[in-house]
Formats: C-alpha cells, sequence, structure tokens
C-alpha cells in the first residue's frame, strides 16, 4: 500500500510539478499517511532534473503547509475549547485524563504557542498536530500563519534541498526522516509514560 501510495506521489508531481507539490502537502498536512519524505525530496529531484526550480518547490510545498494547517486549525476552532472541556469532563476519566490537567496543557500553550508552532512545524509526527491546539486555543490567526510558514519554510527547504542534492538518489532521504520519527515517538512515550507514573503516584 505504502508502494502504491509513493508511486501515485511521484505521478502527482510528474503530472502537476508545484502544483501538485502544493496539492500534496495540503493532503499531508490533514492526511498524515501521504509522507512528506517522498513528497519534498522528490520535489527536489524533478527541480535538479531541470522540469522545476529548487525555490518554486519551497514556496509551493510552503503555501499548502500553510493552507492544510489552516484547515485543521479551522476544524480545532469550530470544535472549540469549551466542547474540548465539557469531552474531558465526561470522558477523561477513561484517558486518566481531568479538567486540570487540560487547563494546565493549555495554559502552557498560551504561554507558549509562538515556540509550539515555529518549532512543532520543523518536527515529525507534530507538523500538523500542533495545529489543533492552536486552533482549540484561538491563536491569532496572522501569528499562527506567520509562525507556520515559517517552521514549514525550513523543513520543506531541508527536505527538497536534499533531494535537489542526491538526484536520483533522492530517496536516501527517506530513512533519515524515518529515523527521526522513530527518536519522535520514544519521547511521546516516555512523556506519556511519565505522566502515567505521576498519575498513579498521586492516587497512592
Amino acid at each position: 500500500m505504502l508502494n502504491d501510495l509513493a508511486g501515485w506521489v511521484q505521478d502527482v508531481i510528474e503530472q502537476l510539478g508545484a502544483v501538485g507539490v502544493a496539492l500534496l502537502v495540503i493532503l499531508e498536512n490533514v492526511f498524515p499517511p501521504i509522507p512528506s519524505e517522498i513528497v519534498l525530496p522528490f520535489a527536489g529531484f524533478v527541480a535538479w532534473r531541470g522540469d522545476g526550480s529548487v525555490p518554486v518547490m519551497i514556496l509551493a510545498a510552503t503555501i499548502g503547509a500553510v493552507v492544510g494547517a489552516l484547515v485543521l486549525y479551522a476544524i480545532a476552532a469550530v470544535i472549540g475549547d469549551r466542547r474540548l472541556a465539557a469531552f474531558i469532563e465526561r470522558f477523561g476519566r477513561w484517558f486518566g485524563v481531568k479538567p486540570s490537567d487540560l487547563a494546565r496543557a493549555e495554559a502552557w500553550f498560551d504561554r507558549h504557542a509562538v515556540a509550539a508552532v515555529l518549532l512543532g512545524r520543523c518536527v515529525p509526527l507534530i507538523r500538523s498536530v500542533v495545529s489543533v491546539p492552536a486552533g482549540f486555543r484561538r491563536m491569532r490567526l496572522l501569528p499562527f500563519i506567520v509562525y507556520t510558514a515559517a517552521g514549514s519554510a525550513v523543513w520543506n527547504t531541508a527536505l527538497i534541498g536534499a533531494g535537489a542534492i542526491l538526484g536520483d538518489q533522492w530517496d536516501r532521504v527517506e530513512p533519515y526522516v524515518a529515523l527521526l520519527q522513530y527518536v519522535v515517538i520514544a519521547v511521546i512515550v516516555l512523556f506519556i509514560v511519565r505522566f502515567a507514573v505521576m498519575k498513579l503516584r498521586h492516587r497512592v
């Protein structure tokens, strides 16, 4: 299935060029199984081959990232933090999450919103998700767009640039991104374990 998806991604970029890159990045933000570690390096390869330019590919990918992030932001904003709080009040105990935990998380995001969005856009797995708390907390739209664009531009430049440098060996980028994803997963798991242990200690 992943091979079929990768083949489809390459076909879209081959046929639509930078427009295809923008559309794929929008989908990748909303539908994470579309792999940016294939979309972006392959876009760099296409530019290296002479069927586009690296700056245009980076711009297209960054526009796509902002549009995709705005979709998630809008969905979260429509749901709203009140509905989220009501959900946690009713069902949070099944996940070991109390309303006070949500309040602390919201307070943390309010204090660190800029860093969360700017740096989060450069981290695999977190890149799309960070738009959700921004929407729940109704982060001011202009800063959200600016920092989303800035963080996305860094990520896009790194992967598209790597694809352009490697040329027809662009697919060598994917294992390094996969390794980074495993590191992020490990950090998330450790955080969840730490959270669970703290909860258990409070109950004892």
